[in-house]
Protein backbone atom coordinates (compact mmCIF):
# COMPACT_ATOMS: atom_id res chain seq x y z
CA UNK A 1 0.00 0.00 0.00
CA UNK A 2 1.14 3.65 -0.96
CA UNK A 3 0.31 6.91 0.92
CA UNK A 4 -0.53 9.97 -0.65
CA UNK A 5 0.64 13.08 0.06
CA UNK A 6 -0.33 16.42 -1.33
CA UNK A 7 1.56 19.50 -1.54
CA UNK A 8 -0.59 22.92 -2.99
CA UNK A 9 1.11 25.36 -4.34
CA UNK A 10 -0.08 28.62 -5.12
CA UNK A 11 -1.75 27.32 -8.80
CA UNK A 12 -1.64 23.46 -9.07
CA UNK A 13 -1.54 20.95 -6.77
CA UNK A 14 0.98 18.01 -6.88
CA UNK A 15 0.91 14.16 -5.30
CA UNK A 16 3.50 12.57 -3.48
CA UNK A 17 2.86 8.70 -3.48
CA UNK A 18 5.46 7.40 -0.61
CA UNK A 19 5.82 3.66 -0.54
CA UNK A 20 4.95 2.84 3.19
CA UNK A 21 6.79 -0.16 5.23
CA UNK A 22 5.56 -3.44 5.74
CA UNK A 23 3.56 -3.61 9.33
CA UNK A 24 3.53 -7.40 9.80
CA UNK A 25 7.64 -7.42 9.75
CA UNK A 26 9.63 -6.57 12.74
CA UNK A 27 12.90 -4.78 12.59
CA UNK A 28 15.58 -6.56 14.81
CA UNK A 29 18.81 -5.65 15.97
CA UNK A 30 20.83 -9.12 15.61
CA UNK A 31 22.82 -8.34 18.96
CA UNK A 32 19.79 -8.04 20.91
CA UNK A 33 18.11 -11.97 22.27
CA UNK A 34 14.93 -12.34 20.66
CA UNK A 35 12.51 -12.65 23.86
CA UNK A 36 9.11 -14.51 23.47
CA UNK A 37 5.78 -12.52 23.54
CA UNK A 38 4.79 -11.65 27.16
CA UNK A 39 1.43 -13.39 28.18
CA UNK A 40 -0.62 -12.86 31.17
CA UNK A 41 -0.90 -16.09 33.60
CA UNK A 42 -4.63 -16.44 35.03
CA UNK A 43 -2.72 -16.36 38.88
CA UNK A 44 -3.97 -13.43 40.23
CA UNK A 45 -7.12 -14.08 41.81
CA UNK A 46 -10.25 -12.05 41.31
CA UNK A 47 -12.41 -10.99 43.59
CA UNK A 48 -15.91 -10.80 42.81
CA UNK A 49 -18.13 -7.46 42.90
CA UNK A 50 -20.16 -8.88 45.32
CA UNK A 51 -17.65 -10.22 47.99
CA UNK A 52 -15.45 -7.05 47.39
CA UNK A 53 -18.44 -4.65 48.30
CA UNK A 54 -19.55 -6.72 51.60
CA UNK A 55 -15.86 -6.87 52.86
CA UNK A 56 -15.89 -2.95 52.42
CA UNK A 57 -19.21 -1.63 54.16
CA UNK A 58 -19.58 1.74 55.09
CA UNK A 59 -21.93 2.99 58.15
CA UNK A 60 -22.55 6.04 59.10
CA UNK A 61 -23.24 6.55 62.88
CA UNK A 62 -23.18 9.27 65.60
CA UNK A 63 -20.74 9.09 68.43
CA UNK A 64 -18.44 11.35 70.45
CA UNK A 65 -15.82 12.26 67.87
CA UNK A 66 -18.01 14.12 65.00
CA UNK A 67 -16.76 17.23 64.82
CA UNK A 68 -18.97 19.87 66.45
CA UNK A 69 -21.62 21.96 64.61
CA UNK A 70 -20.01 25.14 63.32
CA UNK A 71 -23.13 27.07 65.86
CA UNK A 72 -21.59 24.92 68.54
CA UNK A 73 -17.75 26.27 67.70
CA UNK A 74 -19.26 29.91 67.65
CA UNK A 75 -20.77 29.85 70.32
CA UNK A 76 -17.89 28.28 72.15
CA UNK A 77 -15.52 31.13 70.64
CA UNK A 78 -17.89 33.82 71.83
CA UNK A 79 -17.51 32.29 74.82
CA UNK A 80 -13.65 32.54 75.16
CA UNK A 81 -13.57 36.03 73.56
CA UNK A 82 -16.55 37.50 76.55
CA UNK A 83 -14.38 35.96 78.88
CA UNK A 84 -11.61 38.05 78.04
CA UNK A 85 -10.61 41.07 80.18
CA UNK A 86 -7.93 42.85 78.00
CA UNK A 87 -9.27 42.39 74.25
CA UNK A 88 -7.42 45.59 72.64
CA UNK A 89 -4.03 43.54 73.42
CA UNK A 90 -5.29 40.54 71.62
CA UNK A 91 -6.24 42.46 68.75
CA UNK A 92 -2.77 44.41 68.79
CA UNK A 93 -0.81 41.25 68.96
CA UNK A 94 -2.80 39.76 65.97
CA UNK A 95 -2.50 42.50 64.19
CA UNK A 96 1.17 42.74 64.59
CA UNK A 97 1.39 39.20 63.51
CA UNK A 98 -0.66 39.31 60.77
CA UNK A 99 1.56 42.98 59.68
CA UNK A 100 4.72 40.67 60.77
CA UNK A 101 3.67 37.99 58.04
CA UNK A 102 2.71 40.01 55.57
CA UNK A 103 6.00 42.32 55.73
CA UNK A 104 8.11 39.12 55.87
CA UNK A 105 7.15 37.56 52.36
CA UNK A 106 7.36 41.32 51.09
CA UNK A 107 11.16 40.96 52.43
CA UNK A 108 11.42 37.21 50.96
CA UNK A 109 10.14 38.35 47.35
CA UNK A 110 12.49 41.27 47.14
CA UNK A 111 15.51 38.41 48.11
CA UNK A 112 14.43 35.80 45.73
CA UNK A 113 14.10 38.23 43.14
CA UNK A 114 17.64 39.25 43.19
CA UNK A 115 19.56 36.89 40.96
CA UNK A 116 22.26 35.63 42.99
CA UNK A 117 21.19 35.46 46.39
CA UNK A 118 18.92 32.83 46.23
CA UNK A 119 21.93 30.43 45.35
CA UNK A 120 24.04 31.58 47.96
CA UNK A 121 21.17 31.45 50.07
CA UNK A 122 20.95 27.94 49.37
CA UNK A 123 24.39 26.66 49.35
CA UNK A 124 24.86 28.36 52.67
CA UNK A 125 21.86 26.57 53.72
CA UNK A 126 23.06 23.03 52.70
CA UNK A 127 26.47 23.67 54.14
CA UNK A 128 24.90 24.54 57.58
CA UNK A 129 22.49 21.37 57.18
CA UNK A 130 26.14 19.68 56.45
CA UNK A 131 27.61 20.99 59.40
CA UNK A 132 24.98 20.30 61.85
CA UNK A 133 24.51 16.48 60.40
CA UNK A 134 28.46 15.85 61.18
CA UNK A 135 28.10 17.32 64.06
CA UNK A 136 25.01 16.28 66.11
CA UNK A 137 23.36 13.36 64.38
CA UNK A 138 26.09 11.39 62.62
CA UNK A 139 27.57 10.17 66.32
CA UNK A 140 26.20 8.47 68.81
CA UNK A 141 28.05 10.76 71.73
CA UNK A 142 27.16 13.75 69.82
CA UNK A 143 23.14 12.42 69.96
CA UNK A 144 23.07 11.88 73.40
CA UNK A 145 24.43 15.96 73.05
CA UNK A 146 22.08 17.13 71.22
CA UNK A 147 18.80 15.36 73.56
CA UNK A 148 20.96 16.84 76.57
CA UNK A 149 20.91 20.86 75.20
CA UNK A 150 17.36 20.07 73.76
CA UNK A 151 16.01 19.41 77.46
CA UNK A 152 18.19 21.83 78.82
CA UNK A 153 16.65 24.47 76.16
CA UNK A 154 12.70 22.61 77.18
CA UNK A 155 13.48 23.51 80.83
CA UNK A 156 14.38 27.09 80.43
CA UNK A 157 11.41 27.61 77.99
CA UNK A 158 8.70 25.74 80.97
CA UNK A 159 10.78 27.64 83.37
CA UNK A 160 11.25 24.88 85.43
CA UNK A 161 15.28 25.17 86.06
Amino acid sequence: MASAFAAATSSTATAVVLPRLPTTTAVRCSALPHLPARSFSPSIKQVSVSRRSSVFQIKASEDASSPPDANELFNDLKEKWDALENKSTVIVYGGGAVVAIWISSILVGAVNSVPLLPKIFELVGLGYTGWFVYRYLLFKSSRKELATDIETIKKKIAGTE
